[in-house]
């Protein structure tokens, strides 16, 4: 019989640690906690097989440290950033680094699961990054230029309002292409959208 799969929670906040653990290990993971990045750092390149589940804003070294840290390093661990309302620029920051997905606090159980079973299915496929690219690409071509430019300020983290501005639209404009945009690409959230537009080389 297999190990299970084990999940490394990063995060500062004991109740958020206690929380996780027991939501994760009702669904049949091996949990390990580290209540900072040092502490998690010292042991990352030497741990099995699993998803590291990474508090972005941390007192000691915030999470994006952590992950460059780990790319640094070459440690293949899938991410999924930990991210508070109003810190998807951070989010962004973290899946340039290579973070698998990134997910808003508070989240529900069934959100939490199928992010870590895409990034678990991510990592497996990390063989398939050429062929990815070129997929992604083709994806890209189906949006109109307008739809181009409003995607490419979301990958630079921007709010809708400033890429209104930078555009000389309406934010509710921008509601509609970035709408427009998740139709086309046919995905669900910003993470995914951003990971596509991140595989074809944007940004």
């Amino acid at each position: 019989m297999s190990e299970p799969y084990t999940i490394y929670v990063v995060d500062d906040d004991e109740a958020i640690r206690r929380s996780l653990s027991f939501m994760l290990k009702t669904s049949g993971y091996a949990v390990r906690l580290f209540a900072g990045g040092l502490e998690f750092l010292k042991e990352a390149g030497a741990l099995p097989r699993g998803c590291v589940l990474l508090d972005v804003r941390m007192p000691d070294i915030d999470g994006l440290e952590v992950q460059r840290e780990l790319r640094a390093r070459g440690v293949t661990l899938p991410v999924v950033i930990m991210t508070g309302h109003g810190d998807v620029d951070m989010a962004v920051a973290a899946m340039k680094s290579g973070a698998s997905d990134f997910i808003e606090k508070p989240f529900e159980k069934a959100a939490l699961l199928a992010c870590i079973d895409a990034a678990k299915t991510l990592s497996l496929a990390e063989r398939g990054a050429m062929a990815r690219a070129e997929e992604a690409r083709a994806r890209l071509n189906v949006l109109t230029e307008r739809e181009r430019e409003v995607l490419d300020g979301l990958v630079q983290g921007l709010p809708n309002k400033t890429i209104a501005y930078d555009l000389g639209i309406s934010p509710r404009t921008v509601e509609i292409h970035r709408a427009n945009v998740m139709q086309k690409l046919d995905v669900r959230s910003l993470a995914e959208a951003l990971r596509i537009a991140f595989h074809a080389g944007v940004g």
